[in-house]
């Protein structure tokens, strides 16, 4: 644990001096980097934006009108389009397309082939699209023992399909659970003897990173390199893919620089800086909630907002005194700027700071007859405070909770329910007074979602923590609770994991959906987020090869052509 020890001057009314936590959070690696957009974008845009229309055209009669009665090459040009990062542009299409499907393979035509790969690509395609189709289709491929046939482990192709496609179970259907332990051996081994270069390389990445939790625009610029050697792909597609990826990251390189000019100038790298300053990991987290240039106002929205929220969390986890802590909390839930006075400087600008970026927000949403929308968004912070404070109080009185303690209030505090909610403020008609109060109410797919992103932050964060004399954790929690071993504590917490992945899973699986289908995607993006940062450590806090390596194929390089 790091100590900052503010001084009190030599004089009779001198305060006591002030110790604080401080975290030494690792500084920034990106510098200016992102301060500045090149115009010349702007040039390149207007040009290949006629060419994208044009290929959209193309792929439209190519693949929805000429392969419509074909199909297995139809979804597999689907599912081409999905992993390639332009399904926004045919959702229409691609929803006419499964709509037909789904009574096909509900009527077992579709399966009649006995054809691995499409059966399992068919199956995936309509669950990822909210068809709750019978995992009974697999039993096709059992053997009279009841085991998958050893004949499967060869058709590597089909193999991977049904691997992805067992990432869309549920709880109960052990035939997806047999078929992902089936086949995640098999590939391992596979990926290690000779299969080709293209294989070897899908299995390792599906492998580390299965589709149900990829995100699109990292899927996207993966799947191209494969793709383009494929004998079979579509040329148009893949020209539309490229283009597409190249026009709409020079949106989001703009968008960064925005967002880091305001960092910039909101200064709390000066005036906060025992805080994490992650605005480009933040970008990156936001654009992975939604990429598409028509949320370009909501992920505005979010970047600021999560911005602050980090910066929040980082004054009740990393600086702030209980003391202090305490009329923080108390100023949040008043929300009126006339609080500050009883603030701490340092707490003050925040405070201003979150005061006024609400105000903007507020005005912009009366503009667009959506000011409702902030009550939604101040409630929710003002709960996330609470939390904070919750566990600001069991660190200050030394108290580990029980884990039914610990998880009511960490699972708040996590800021996952914040982030739902704001992520919709921005974006557009689609989104309804209801979905705000359904989120109000922690639905199921939200609790998961919550959960998952606890257990995760905390194991990846837990040495770390420990070392800086952080609140006790779910781990800490755990293990006192049931007297076992920290490796017992983490196998628990990973099948937990596995389990709400299902529950996700099921709630997507519900037609008609009781929210917006974008509300529910929002969730999902979130939950996905957080697996890729949280899998292996926190990467986000400790930026490292992950984060640079993202940064730089979403932000950086453009696509080749």
């Amino acid at each position: 644990m790091s100590i900052q020890v503010c001084a009190a001057a030599q004089s009779p009314n001198a305060k006591p001096e002030i110790i604080r936590r401080t975290a030494n959070f690792p500084p920034s690696i990106w510098g200016d980097r992102f301060l500045n957009y090149d115009s010349q974008d702007v040039i390149t845009n207007a040009r290949n934006q006629q060419e994208v229309d044009n290929l959209k055209e193309v792929v439209r009669r190519e693949v929805f009108t000429t392969s419509a009665g074909d199909f297995s090459h139809q979804l597999k040009l689907i599912d081409a389009i999905q992993r390639l990062g332009v399904a926004y542009h045919f959702e229409s299409e691609i929803e006419d397309a499964l709509e037909r499907t789904h009574a096909t393979f509900r009527d077992h035509a579709f399966s009649d082939d006995g054809d691995l790969y499409n059966v399992a690509l068919g199956f995936r395609l309509l669950r990822q699209h909210g068809y709750k189709v019978s995992c009974d289709v697999f039993n096709m491929f059992k053997d009279k023992n009841g085991s998958f046939k050893e004949c499967l482990i060869a058709d590597v192709p089909g193999m991977l399909s049904l691997y992805e496609a067992g990432h869309l179970g549920v709880r109960g259907e052990e035939i997806l659970d047999e078929a992902l332990a089936f086949t995640t051996t098999h590939l391992d081994s596979a990926a290690k003897a000779h299969v080709s270069y293209e294989h070897a390389e899908q299995i390792t990445q599906a492998l580390e990173r299965p589709l149900q939790k990829d995100l699109e625009r990292l899927c996207a610029r993966r799947y191209m390199s494969i793709y383009q050697h494929e004998a079979s792909h579509n040329e148009a597609l893949l020209k539309l893919a490229k283009l597409d990826f190249n026009l709409v990251q020079c949106l989001h390189k703009k968008e960064l620089s925005e967002i880091t000019r305001w960092w910039k100038e909101v200064d709390f790298e000066k005036t906060l800086p025992f805080a994490r300053d992650r605005i480009v990991e933040i970008y990156f987290w936001v654009m992975a909630v939604y990429f598409e240039p028509h949320y370009s106002a909501a992920r505005n929205f979010l970047n600021k907002l999560l911005a602050l929220g980090t910066l929040m969390d980082d004054i009740y986890d990393a600086f702030g005194t209980f003391d202090e802590l305490e009329i923080f909390t108390e100023a949040i839930g008043r929300w009126d700027v006339n609080c500050m006075d009883e603030l701490p400087d340092y707490m003050k600008i925040f405070y201003q700071t979150l005061m006024n970026l609400f105000n903007e927000i507020e005005e912009e949403m009366v503009k667009k007859g959506n000011s409702y929308r902030v009550y939604y968004a101040k409630e929710v912070w003002k709960a996330t405070a609470r939390a904070y404070f919750d566990e600001a109080r069991w660190l200050h009185e030394g108290c580990i909770p029980s884990m039914e303690e610990y998880m009511h209030v960490a699972t708040a505090s996590v800021g996952n329910s914040p982030l739902s909610t704001i992520s919709l403020l921005g974006m557009g008609d689609i989104v309804t007074k209801e979905a705000f109060e359904w989120l109000l109410n922690n639905p199921k797919i939200l609790r998961a979602s919550n959960i998952i992103f606890r257990l995760m932050d905390d194991v990846a964060g837990y040495k770390f923590d420990k070392e800086r004399g952080h609140v006790a954790s779910s781990i800490d929690c755990y293990m006192k609770q049931h007297g076992v071993s920290e490796q017992e504590t983490l196998d628990v917490f990973n099948k937990q994991v596995v389990d709400l992945w299902k529950d996700i899973n099921e709630e997507l699986l519900i037609k008609p959906t009781v929210v917006p289908r974008p509300v529910l995607m929002r969730i999902l993006n979130l939950t996905r987020v957080v697996d890729l940062l949280y899998k292996r450590g926190d990467g986000f806090t400790h930026v490292g090869k992950l984060m640079k390596d993202i940064v730089a194929s979403l932000f950086l390089d453009p696509v080749p052509l």
